[in-house]
């Protein structure tokens, strides 16, 4: 039953894929200012939600962890974790293509980049504190704190560009609506997709992170003769 929810849902995700391909490339025109680039916004700040959106389910996961010691939570903040932090890099490399043809470099100390790649950094360092530690529920309870801790810069990364305005991002464009309706539009009906997509990666996350729990109680149990 779980795998053909993943192949529906992988499906749903690729049909709706390639018709916003064909509107973002052939019918959507050339913003005025930015020319053909501009198009990149509409997986760029999409991946950017999804990394949120993902960081936040974590976050509620690795409270509900503390209050009630169930491994299960553990393992969907993990999961989550691992596919907000994939979406998250997307984010960080369209936002990059996108700075070499606007800004001619490929880097700027932007406060939203920046930001957003210390809040990158720290969940790969949660990924990193799982790999160190292998008692689960120490594992668990530590990972879970530092989940709830990352999440602080989810709200920096997003009001960055209005705490400092001395930077070169552009304004959030979805908040002071100079984006023309039908962009608008594809902006949120490509985010579908995408969440599709994270929802299928996180089923095979939570199936890979059960396996190996299985995997990791018979090693103990064969330690333990």
């Amino acid at each position: 039953m779980r795998q053909k929810i993943m192949l529906a849902l992988t499906g749903m995700a690729a049909l709706l894929l390639a018709r916003n391909l064909y509107v973002i490339f052939l019918q959507l025109p050339d913003e005025i200012e930015q020319g053909a680039i501009y198009r990149i916004i509409f997986f760029h700040v999409p991946d950017a939600w999804t990394a949120f959106l993902c960081f936040f389910a974590a976050m509620v996961a690795s409270v509900l962890y503390l209050a009630r010691q169930d491994l299960k939570y553990d393992a969907f903040a993990a999961s989550a974790t691992e596919v907000g932090l994939a979406f998250g890099v997307a984010n960080l490399v369209t936002g990059m293509i996108w700075g070499r043809v606007i800004w001619n470099i490929w880097w700027a100390w932007d406060a939203r980049l920046t930001t957003m790649l210390v809040g990158l950094l720290i969940y790969a360092g949660y990924l990193m504190l799982r790999r160190a530690i292998e008692e689960p529920t120490e594992r668990a309870k530590m990972a879970a704190v530092l989940s709830i801790f990352a999440f602080a810069d989810v709200p920096v990364i997003f009001f960055s560009i209005r705490w400092w305005r001395n930077q070169q991002h552009p304004n959030a464009v979805v908040e002071t609506g100079k984006m023309a309706p039908e962009m608008l539009r594809m902006l949120f009906t490509n985010w579908i997709p995408l969440l599709l997509l994270a929802v299928v990666f996180l089923m095979i996350r939570m199936e890979q992170e059960r396996t190996q729990r299985e995997i990791d109680a018979l090693r103990r149990q064969v330690h333990s003769f």
